[in-house]
């Protein structure tokens, strides 16, 4: 499969048409962004191990009956995927308060909260990718109906329980997480973006020591060394 033409540029990936109708290539990039690219650098060989691991996640999840938009690792930093059209929210589940939650609720850094918490972030740049509720996404036009909305809670939650329990297994704590959804050419909803220490928080379940993006985010080097601990501790 080749890559025809680069139909989207992100953050983290490019995204090219192929030869085959709804049929993409993700090309994972090794550039670094923060608070909504306000803070932006590089880490060579990063892409590489976002590709691996998020290769990975997928068909765990696949295997567990999660349906993504992932098809098959073409190397090392290029995935072969579906097609979707992106839902604009950003889907976050969260087991442990830090970041965000921390600072607008005061909850304590490290608090275990009594259940998953998703909440909807929108996915829109110049407004900063603000909080929003069911009631807003109605209001914008983002989702087709209630049910649509409660799909993506209940796929975050299924999700979460997959992941949390896998990494438990592997001496990781999951504490928090960002999912995209889309629509396949057949309308359904599917998982899509990226499954990775980019968009999720990874702490070591003895020390707490973090091991995603949260390295670059706070200037506590090692990046690199981060993801390929993650990428060791899942695929062995």
């Amino acid at each position: 499969m080749k890559k025809i033409k680069m139909l989207y540029e992100g953050k983290g990936k490019k995204l090219y048409s192929t030869e085959e109708t709804s049929v993409l290539i993700a090309e994972f990039k090794d550039d670094l962004t923060a608070f909504n690219a306000q803070k932006k650098g590089k880490e060579i060989g990063k892409g590489e191990l976002n590709c691996k691991i998020s290769s990975f996640l997928f068909e765990l999840l696949e295997k567990n009956g999660i349906s993504t938009h992932y098809i098959q690792r073409l190397d090392e930093q290029n995935i072969l995927c579906k097609e979707v059209k992106i839902i604009p929210i950003e889907v976050v589940a969260r087991n442990v308060a830090t970041g965000s939650l921390s600072k607008r609720l005061g909850i304590k850094e490290g608090s275990v909260l009594p259940f998953c918490l998703v909440e909807f972030y929108y996915k829109d740049d110049a407004l900063g990718d603000p909080l929003i509720n069911d009631e807003h996404c109605r209001i914008l036009g983002i989702t087709n109906s209630q049910e649509e909305l409660e799909f993506l809670k209940s796929q975050a939650k299924k999700i979460n329980l997959i992941l949390k329990d896998f990494f438990d297994s592997k001496d990781l704590k999951l504490i928090d997480f960002k999912l995209e959804f889309g629509k396949d050419t057949k309308g359904n909803i599917i998982l899509a973006d990226e499954v990775s220490p980019d968009s999720c928080r990874f702490w070591d379940k003895n020390t707490n020591e973090k091991l995603d993006k949260d390295r670059f985010r706070q200037d506590l080097g090692d990046v690199k060394f981060a993801y390929e601990e993650v990428l060791r501790r899942i695929i062995t």
